[in-house]
């Protein structure tokens, strides 16, 4: 009898370990499913042209206050 009770907490345990493991795979699987569409939305987000379209645009405000700073330390 003890024997039998034995086997079937053994057998209980790995079905349960196996269970987690299968869980565990699938929330990574899906985990990684999420980053790359994460990726792809963020990429998608702002194109490369209007990036650099508003990197010239701080760029043109930063020379402008450039020349203004050093219009106002050299007089």
């Amino acid at each position: 009898m003890w024997k039998g009770a034995v086997a079937a907490v053994i057998a209980t345990i790995t079905g349960a370990a196996a269970l987690t493991t299968r869980l565990n795979g699938r929330i990574s699987e899906l985990d990684r499913r999420v980053d790359q569409m994460e990726l792809r939305i963020a990429e998608n987000y702002v194109s490369k042209a209007d990036m650099e379209s508003m990197i010239d645009r701080v760029e043109t405000h930063l020379i402008r206050l450039e020349n203004k700073l050093d219009k106002l330390t050299y007089r």
